[in-house]
């Protein structure tokens, strides 16, 4: 289940989740915390959902259907985060992937600033696995990350001191090779990919924390699923589309579609 935002593009948020669950071979569903009015360019308009339409969406999935696996992506305020906090703990939805969504690809804030710490002192907690890009995660840990062991440092905050189960720091945002660092509580592990010269890159965060929610729900380890989850994540990256003026999507269906590469 993937509990986030809809963008009126199909490149992030529930849309890229539900193709990326698809895609992982997981059957997917949605509860949904806003409606943005999006495109490649930008965020032109955010309404948030009433709290009681989000919680009664993850009450129906889970009444019914089940989920085996959630991830969390936007949570735009701090009556939001306790809500969808809630249920989680209500349903005992133990295997969480929380991407903390702050700011849009095209640079739109996505998180109220006072809900920040919702965020990171009662969600990210409950997280099995957290999934910041370099800038998230120095909002959450209040240090700057400027390299891979930068990332280290922030990824044990997160764990040791934030409570997190897993983190990993994404390392798009920082320069050379793409490395991300997966710290579990008591080891690292890198991953490393070479940057892809793209601007094509709307819904990488999405795509990343559903893609790892999706090997978790399929018995996978942390570990195996961030791997796999990089892997696809790339994948999807180097055969993305040309499409709109700004930050074009990934192809999530590239085995099905075909690479552009």
């Amino acid at each position: 289940m993937t509990i986030a935002g809809s963008d009126s593009g199909g490149g992030a948020g529930i849309q890229a989740d539900l193709k990326s669950f698809a895609a992982m071979g997981v059957y997917g569903t949605s509860a949904i915390t806003a409606i943005t009015a999006q495109n490649t360019l930008g965020v032109t308009d955010v309404l948030e959902l009433p709290t009681s339409l989000i919680e009664s969406q993850i009450d129906a999935i889970v009444s019914d259907i089940g989920s085996d696996s959630v991830k969390t992506g936007m949570l735009s305020s701090s009556e939001i985060i306790q809500t969808v906090t809630d249920r989680i703990s209500h349903h005992g939805l133990n295997t969480l992937v929380v991407d903390p969504v702050m700011v849009a690809k095209g640079g739109d804030r996505l998180l109220h600033e006072q809900a920040v710490g919702a965020l990171r002192d009662i969600l990210v907690p409950l997280a099995t696995v957290v999934t910041p890009n370099a800038p998230e995660a120095e909002i959450l840990t209040g240090m700057t990350i400027t390299n891979v062991e930068d990332a280290r440092i922030a990824a044990r905050i997160l764990v040791d001191e934030i409570g997190a189960a897993c983190a990993v720091v994404k390392g798009g945002h920082l320069e050379g090779p793409a490395t991300d660092v997966l710290y579990d509580g008591s080891e690292f592990t890198l991953f490393t990919q070479e940057r892809i010269p793209t601007k094509n890159t709307h819904g990488t965060g999405c795509t990343f924390a559903s893609a790892t929610a999706a090997g978790l729900a399929k018995g996978l380890s942390t570990q195996d699923a961030v791997r796999d989850a990089k892997a696809y994540v790339t994948a999807a990256i180097q055969s993305s589309f040309e499409i709109g003026g700004g930050h074009g999507p990934l192809n999530h269906f590239f085995e099905l579609w075909g690479r552009n590469d």
